[in-house]
């Protein structure tokens, strides 16, 4: 089965030669995003075997894809390979800090991307093949939310399909639990709006679907809680105390 590769950058041109140059290996199967709230989509249903990340694009920056990669229990050991023109000592430690397992700067030569995405695959690989299989599903109190099939289990029993908008908003809130979302920052985060773009009626009108689709009573939501002014929130089952 072929390694399957997420490739990130907000350069179409740059983004298409890697994936062309990458597709001459057959054991490559590549998809391309072109910012960090696509990626972070992307990756999540995904779950690759190897994610090459530009650093500089607009919005989200790679730094922040990386940490919020890292943050993820689902993709917390997903390998990343840091390609960018920040090629500074400062630039690159700050990539590895961060939690990158190797780093390339721009202009690079496309054979060199590949073995070295080829060398991360074979290390990664060989230290995961004595563990356990990576979990697929994301649990938070009573919500369990399967990655695979976008399928959300309840206190109830009650299982649910997500489309996936619907998928990607409670996944983001479900693996930042006990943190309060404004809209703009989930319009930001979920979606990749430009800061100040976008409205807040498009998140209130998703997360009003969800919780019909999920709460016992929606007009008294035991999951997805409102905090006033401030946003939405799954909290943490020790902190739900509050609606």
């Amino acid at each position: 089965m072929p390694f399957h590769i997420v490739v990130v950058d907000d350069d179409v041109d740059v983004a298409r030669t890697i994936e062309l140059s990458l597709r001459r290996h057959t054991d490559f199967q590549v998809s391309l995003a072109f910012n960090g709230a696509e990626a972070l989509q992307t990756i999540r249903r995904y779950c690759p075997d190897l994610v090459i990340l530009d650093i500089i694009m607009p919005g989200m920056d790679g730094y922040e894809v990386c940490s919020q990669l890292r943050a993820d229990p689902l993709c917390a050991d997903i390998p990343i390979l840091f390609l960018s023109a920040k090629g500074e000592i400062n630039d690159r430690l700050e990539g590895f800090r961060l939690g990158a397992d190797d780093y390339l700067t721009k202009p690079f030569n496309v054979e060199e991307l590949a073995l070295r995405a080829k060398a991360v695959l074979r290390r990664t690989h060989a230290e995961v093949a004595t563990k356990a299989e990576p979990p697929t599903v994301l649990t938070v109190g009573e919500l369990s939310l399967d990655t695979k099939t976008f399928q959300i289990t309840t206190g109830s029993g009650q299982r649910v399909l997500l489309t996936p908008v619907e998928f990607d908003l409670l996944y983001h809130l479900m693996s930042n639990a006990g943190t309060v979302f404004s809209s703009d920052r989930l319009l930001q985060e979920v979606w990749g709006y430009p800061y100040d773009a976008g409205s807040p009626d498009l998140v209130r009108m998703h997360v009003r679907n969800l919780r019909l689709k999920i709460e016992p009573n929606p007009r008294a939501p035991i999951y997805i809680r409102t905090v006033p002014r401030r946003g939405y929130t799954v909290q943490l089952p020790e902190s739900a105390d509050s609606t």
